[in-house]
Protein backbone atom coordinates (compact mmCIF):
# COMPACT_ATOMS: atom_id res chain seq x y z
CA UNK A 1 0.00 0.00 0.00
CA UNK A 2 0.99 3.11 -0.64
CA UNK A 3 0.53 5.74 1.89
CA UNK A 4 -1.65 9.62 0.73
CA UNK A 5 1.09 12.24 0.49
CA UNK A 6 0.53 15.83 1.28
CA UNK A 7 3.76 17.82 -0.20
CA UNK A 8 4.44 21.27 0.46
CA UNK A 9 6.37 24.08 2.05
CA UNK A 10 6.66 25.85 5.53
CA UNK A 11 4.74 29.71 4.80
CA UNK A 12 3.64 30.54 1.34
CA UNK A 13 3.89 34.41 1.31
CA UNK A 14 7.47 35.12 0.72
CA UNK A 15 8.19 38.37 -1.72
CA UNK A 16 11.42 36.40 -2.94
CA UNK A 17 9.10 33.84 -4.78
CA UNK A 18 8.56 36.58 -7.23
CA UNK A 19 8.87 35.95 -10.36
CA UNK A 20 10.22 32.47 -9.61
CA UNK A 21 7.24 30.88 -8.61
CA UNK A 22 4.43 33.47 -8.82
CA UNK A 23 4.14 35.28 -11.81
CA UNK A 24 5.81 39.18 -12.22
CA UNK A 25 2.77 40.38 -13.53
CA UNK A 26 -0.14 40.14 -11.22
CA UNK A 27 -3.59 41.41 -11.67
CA UNK A 28 -5.53 42.48 -9.20
CA UNK A 29 -7.69 39.57 -8.25
CA UNK A 30 -4.41 37.32 -8.34
CA UNK A 31 -4.06 35.48 -4.62
CA UNK A 32 -0.99 33.74 -3.70
CA UNK A 33 -3.15 31.22 -1.72
CA UNK A 34 -5.10 30.09 -4.44
CA UNK A 35 -2.20 30.04 -7.16
CA UNK A 36 -0.25 27.84 -4.28
CA UNK A 37 -2.80 25.63 -3.71
CA UNK A 38 -3.31 24.99 -7.31
CA UNK A 39 0.21 23.67 -7.47
CA UNK A 40 0.80 21.43 -3.28
CA UNK A 41 -2.16 19.79 -1.41
CA UNK A 42 -0.85 21.27 2.55
CA UNK A 43 0.81 24.43 3.80
CA UNK A 44 2.48 24.52 6.84
CA UNK A 45 1.19 27.98 8.45
CA UNK A 46 4.66 29.53 10.04
CA UNK A 47 3.16 32.58 11.05
CA UNK A 48 1.34 31.50 14.13
CA UNK A 49 4.59 30.76 15.60
CA UNK A 50 5.42 34.30 15.88
CA UNK A 51 1.88 35.81 16.48
CA UNK A 52 -1.87 34.92 17.16
CA UNK A 53 -3.77 35.02 14.50
CA UNK A 54 -6.91 36.40 14.14
CA UNK A 55 -9.74 34.39 13.35
CA UNK A 56 -10.75 36.44 10.53
CA UNK A 57 -7.31 35.84 8.72
CA UNK A 58 -7.99 31.35 9.11
CA UNK A 59 -11.99 32.27 8.10
CA UNK A 60 -10.46 34.01 4.25
CA UNK A 61 -7.84 31.03 4.26
CA UNK A 62 -10.70 28.42 4.14
CA UNK A 63 -12.62 30.51 1.91
CA UNK A 64 -10.12 31.21 -0.95
CA UNK A 65 -9.40 27.42 -1.16
CA UNK A 66 -13.08 25.73 -1.03
CA UNK A 67 -12.84 24.85 -4.25
CA UNK A 68 -9.86 22.61 -3.81
CA UNK A 69 -10.97 19.11 -1.84
CA UNK A 70 -8.18 17.66 -0.48
CA UNK A 71 -6.01 21.02 0.46
CA UNK A 72 -4.70 20.89 4.40
CA UNK A 73 -3.39 23.51 6.74
CA UNK A 74 -0.93 22.21 9.53
CA UNK A 75 -0.44 25.18 12.23
CA UNK A 76 3.01 25.81 13.61
CA UNK A 77 2.32 26.50 17.78
CA UNK A 78 3.06 29.57 19.10
CA UNK A 79 6.51 30.30 20.57
CA UNK A 80 4.78 30.79 24.11
CA UNK A 81 4.35 27.07 24.19
CA UNK A 82 7.56 25.93 22.64
CA UNK A 83 10.86 28.25 22.89
CA UNK A 84 9.14 30.55 25.98
CA UNK A 85 7.88 27.99 27.53
CA UNK A 86 5.13 30.73 29.08
CA UNK A 87 1.63 30.11 28.09
CA UNK A 88 -2.12 30.41 29.97
CA UNK A 89 -5.69 29.30 29.42
CA UNK A 90 -6.01 32.80 27.30
CA UNK A 91 -2.91 31.68 24.73
CA UNK A 92 -4.58 28.02 24.53
CA UNK A 93 -8.16 29.24 23.94
CA UNK A 94 -6.71 31.53 20.67
CA UNK A 95 -4.76 28.75 19.24
CA UNK A 96 -7.29 26.11 20.03
CA UNK A 97 -10.36 28.36 17.98
CA UNK A 98 -8.31 28.32 14.94
CA UNK A 99 -7.66 25.01 14.87
CA UNK A 100 -11.03 24.04 15.76
CA UNK A 101 -12.18 26.50 12.60
CA UNK A 102 -9.80 24.63 10.72
CA UNK A 103 -11.10 21.37 11.06
CA UNK A 104 -15.04 21.88 11.14
CA UNK A 105 -13.97 22.79 7.58
CA UNK A 106 -12.08 19.47 6.83
CA UNK A 107 -8.87 21.90 6.16
CA UNK A 108 -6.63 20.93 9.35
CA UNK A 109 -3.79 18.45 9.37
CA UNK A 110 -2.26 19.05 12.76
CA UNK A 111 -0.45 21.30 15.03
CA UNK A 112 3.07 21.14 14.40
CA UNK A 113 4.86 21.68 17.97
CA UNK A 114 8.94 22.98 17.05
CA UNK A 115 11.19 22.98 20.27
CA UNK A 116 14.41 24.28 20.00
CA UNK A 117 18.22 22.52 19.84
CA UNK A 118 18.29 22.94 23.46
CA UNK A 119 15.29 20.87 24.19
CA UNK A 120 16.83 17.84 25.18
CA UNK A 121 15.32 14.37 26.25
CA UNK A 122 14.74 14.42 30.36
CA UNK A 123 11.84 13.76 32.58
CA UNK A 124 10.99 17.41 33.02
CA UNK A 125 10.88 18.15 28.83
CA UNK A 126 8.12 14.89 28.59
CA UNK A 127 6.06 15.97 31.26
CA UNK A 128 5.86 19.40 29.56
CA UNK A 129 5.23 17.69 26.09
CA UNK A 130 2.90 15.33 27.70
CA UNK A 131 1.30 18.75 29.01
CA UNK A 132 1.14 20.35 25.96
CA UNK A 133 -0.51 16.91 24.74
CA UNK A 134 -3.47 17.24 27.18
CA UNK A 135 -4.22 21.19 26.08
CA UNK A 136 -4.42 20.29 22.43
CA UNK A 137 -5.80 16.55 22.85
CA UNK A 138 -8.57 17.36 19.88
CA UNK A 139 -6.04 17.82 17.45
CA UNK A 140 -2.77 15.42 15.37
CA UNK A 141 -0.08 17.10 16.91
CA UNK A 142 3.72 16.12 15.34
CA UNK A 143 6.53 17.33 17.60
CA UNK A 144 9.92 18.33 16.50
CA UNK A 145 12.68 18.16 18.70
CA UNK A 146 16.40 18.79 17.28
CA UNK A 147 18.73 16.67 19.56
CA UNK A 148 20.23 13.60 19.47
CA UNK A 149 19.36 12.45 23.27
CA UNK A 150 15.72 11.73 21.78
CA UNK A 151 16.94 8.81 19.20
CA UNK A 152 16.34 6.30 22.16
CA UNK A 153 13.64 3.31 22.23
CA UNK A 154 12.09 5.10 25.60
CA UNK A 155 11.07 8.62 23.35
CA UNK A 156 9.66 6.75 20.96
CA UNK A 157 7.52 4.29 22.96
CA UNK A 158 7.34 7.78 25.14
CA UNK A 159 5.28 9.52 22.06
CA UNK A 160 4.04 6.35 20.99
CA UNK A 161 2.02 5.93 23.75
CA UNK A 162 0.90 9.72 23.57
CA UNK A 163 -0.21 8.80 19.79
CA UNK A 164 2.00 12.28 18.72
CA UNK A 165 3.88 11.98 14.98
CA UNK A 166 7.67 12.13 16.17
CA UNK A 167 8.75 14.42 12.99
CA UNK A 168 12.14 13.67 10.97
CA UNK A 169 13.54 16.65 10.14
CA UNK A 170 16.74 17.34 7.67
CA UNK A 171 19.50 19.43 8.49
CA UNK A 172 22.87 20.34 8.74
CA UNK A 173 24.39 17.86 11.40
CA UNK A 174 26.34 19.87 14.10
CA UNK A 175 26.90 19.01 17.24
CA UNK A 176 24.17 16.65 18.95
CA UNK A 177 22.08 17.45 15.46
CA UNK A 178 19.75 14.66 14.69
CA UNK A 179 20.09 12.83 11.59
CA UNK A 180 17.67 12.19 9.32
CA UNK A 181 16.21 8.72 10.03
CA UNK A 182 12.35 8.52 9.50
CA UNK A 183 10.93 7.05 13.19
CA UNK A 184 7.32 6.13 12.85
CA UNK A 185 5.70 6.37 16.56
CA UNK A 186 1.74 6.80 14.63
CA UNK A 187 -0.03 6.14 11.40
CA UNK A 188 1.08 9.71 10.12
CA UNK A 189 5.06 10.46 9.24
CA UNK A 190 5.66 14.59 9.24
CA UNK A 191 8.96 15.16 7.75
CA UNK A 192 10.88 18.36 7.50
CA UNK A 193 13.69 19.66 5.66
CA UNK A 194 15.61 22.65 6.75
CA UNK A 195 18.70 22.64 4.03
CA UNK A 196 21.88 21.81 5.04
CA UNK A 197 23.37 25.33 4.67
CA UNK A 198 26.25 24.57 7.20
CA UNK A 199 28.18 27.80 7.83
CA UNK A 200 25.31 29.86 7.67
CA UNK A 201 23.90 27.26 10.27
CA UNK A 202 27.00 27.94 12.50
CA UNK A 203 26.72 31.74 11.78
CA UNK A 204 23.17 31.73 13.01
CA UNK A 205 23.88 29.53 16.19
CA UNK A 206 26.79 31.82 16.73
CA UNK A 207 24.57 35.03 16.55
CA UNK A 208 21.73 33.29 18.47
CA UNK A 209 19.62 36.17 21.13
CA UNK A 210 21.32 39.08 18.68
CA UNK A 211 19.16 41.25 16.63
CA UNK A 212 19.57 40.41 12.58
CA UNK A 213 17.82 41.46 9.63
CA UNK A 214 15.49 39.19 8.22
CA UNK A 215 17.49 38.01 5.36
CA UNK A 216 20.28 37.27 8.11
CA UNK A 217 17.71 35.05 9.75
CA UNK A 218 16.64 32.93 6.78
CA UNK A 219 20.17 32.97 5.82
CA UNK A 220 20.61 28.86 7.31
CA UNK A 221 17.52 27.96 5.19
CA UNK A 222 18.87 29.19 1.51
CA UNK A 223 20.02 25.83 0.22
CA UNK A 224 18.65 23.99 -2.65
CA UNK A 225 18.65 20.25 -2.21
CA UNK A 226 20.46 18.54 -5.56
CA UNK A 227 19.04 15.25 -7.26
CA UNK A 228 21.29 13.19 -5.49
CA UNK A 229 20.39 14.34 -1.78
CA UNK A 230 16.58 14.32 -2.36
CA UNK A 231 17.29 10.34 -3.69
CA UNK A 232 19.28 9.70 -0.69
CA UNK A 233 16.27 10.69 1.58
CA UNK A 234 13.83 9.51 -0.83
CA UNK A 235 15.17 5.80 -0.01
CA UNK A 236 14.83 6.40 3.15
CA UNK A 237 11.24 7.09 3.25
CA UNK A 238 10.11 4.13 1.03
CA UNK A 239 11.54 1.97 4.12
CA UNK A 240 8.25 3.30 6.13
CA UNK A 241 5.59 2.73 3.19
CA UNK A 242 3.76 0.09 4.74
CA UNK A 243 4.09 1.86 8.64
CA UNK A 244 2.12 4.60 7.84
CA UNK A 245 -1.04 6.07 5.89
CA UNK A 246 0.08 9.57 5.55
CA UNK A 247 3.06 11.56 4.94
CA UNK A 248 3.83 15.04 4.90
CA UNK A 249 6.90 16.36 2.98
CA UNK A 250 7.40 20.19 3.88
CA UNK A 251 10.36 22.27 2.11
CA UNK A 252 11.35 24.85 4.97
CA UNK A 253 14.50 26.32 2.83
CA UNK A 254 12.44 28.62 1.72
CA UNK A 255 14.43 31.75 0.38
CA UNK A 256 14.64 32.65 -3.09
CA UNK A 257 11.89 29.93 -3.77
CA UNK A 258 14.04 26.98 -3.42
CA UNK A 259 11.74 25.20 -0.96
CA UNK A 260 9.04 24.99 -4.00
CA UNK A 261 11.63 23.96 -6.93
CA UNK A 262 12.21 20.78 -4.30
CA UNK A 263 8.39 20.31 -2.94
CA UNK A 264 8.46 19.81 -7.15
CA UNK A 265 10.99 17.52 -7.55
CA UNK A 266 9.83 15.48 -4.27
CA UNK A 267 6.64 15.04 -6.55
CA UNK A 268 8.43 13.86 -9.97
CA UNK A 269 10.51 11.63 -7.80
CA UNK A 270 7.67 10.19 -6.18
CA UNK A 271 5.59 10.23 -10.13
CA UNK A 272 2.37 12.35 -7.88
CA UNK A 273 1.22 15.22 -8.70
CA UNK A 274 -1.74 17.53 -7.47
CA UNK A 275 -4.10 16.14 -10.21
CA UNK A 276 -3.16 12.77 -9.25
CA UNK A 277 -3.44 12.93 -5.62
CA UNK A 278 -6.48 14.63 -6.14
CA UNK A 279 -7.71 11.76 -8.96
CA UNK A 280 -6.58 8.82 -6.72
CA UNK A 281 -4.78 8.14 -9.37
CA UNK A 282 -1.65 6.78 -7.33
Amino acid sequence: MIPTFHIGTAGWSYKDWVPNFYPKQQTKDFDWLQFYAANFNCVEVNSSYYTYLSPKIVEGWIRKIEDVDDFLFTVKLHQDFTHNRKYNKTSVKSVSENLVMLAQAERLGGVLIQFPYSFSFNETNTEYIQQLNESFSSFNQFVEVRHSSWINQSAYDFFKALDISLCTIDQPEIGKAIQFEPVVTNETAYLRFHGRNVDAWKKSLANFGKEQSYDQQNERYNYRYTQGELAEVMQKIRLIYDKVKKIYIIMNNHPQGNAVVNAKKFMEMLDVTVQKIRSNLF
